[in-house]
């Protein structure tokens, strides 16, 4: 998973995080929640100087307690288990949400620290009607002569508001390249050895 992918993704969860009046409306079309988002997200980034500073607690803090609420993790659990999601009992399907969670979170810190400027541009949606899904295109423009990144949010409509369940960077969707490595150690070791596999890389980042 590139640090470019989770700089990209952060941009727009902490606009949501840090406007709650909008972000929770479930009236609110995704597109114009992200549109929104992201004309203020960068500013927030470039004034908070505890944030650009890379103070620690204060990153982990506002990605706990502000951002997290706005993702469905037990989706994103259960689309990148996949197959394996039905065969993991009650405990280890919580245990799995937990440390996959974590483990996001853990990276998202890291890639938050080397943030730099970008622009998100939001395409319009048509008219959902009653759709209570909706996948959210946007394009980043980077600096320096860089080629110019696709942005695929695939959101869901719940009664508080729409939730993320997946991003597509260029392509790759976070869920997939997710699936894959989970597949692999399911098939290795079973589910425990999942589990302990996210357990001791959340350790490792935690050191970090």
């Amino acid at each position: 998973m590139g640090k470019n992918f989770l700089v990209i993704l952060l941009m727009v969860v902490i606009g949501f995080a840090a406007f709650p009046a909008w972000s929770n409306n479930p009236d609110l079309s995704p597109d114009k929640l992200v549109e929104r988002t992201v004309q203020e997200v960068v500013g927030i980034m470039q004034k908070d100087e505890d944030l650009k500073s890379g103070n620690k607690e204060k990153l982990l803090n506002l990605i706990e307690t502000k951002i997290l609420p706005h993702f469905n993790f037990v989706r994103m659990t259960q689309l990148a288990m996949a197959q394996h999601w039905p065969t993991a009992s009650s405990d280890q399907q919580n245990m799995l949400v937990d440390e996959f969670r974590t483990l996001l979170v853990r990276t998202y810190y890291n890639a938050l620290t080397s943030y730099y400027n970008e622009t998100i541009k939001v395409n319009p949606l048509p008219a959902l009607g009653d759709r209570d899904e909706a996948t959210v295109r946007s394009i980043v423009i980077q600096g320096n002569g860089k080629q110019p990144v696709p942005i695929d949010y695939s959101m869901e409509k719940k009664q508080n508001g729409w939730k993320v369940y997946d991003v597509t960077v260029a392509g790759v969707s976070l869920v997939t390249n997710y699936r894959g490595s989970f597949n692999s150690q399911v098939r290795k070791n079973g589910i425990d050895g999942l589990i302990k596999t996210l357990s001791d890389k959340n350790k490792s980042l935690e050191s970090k």
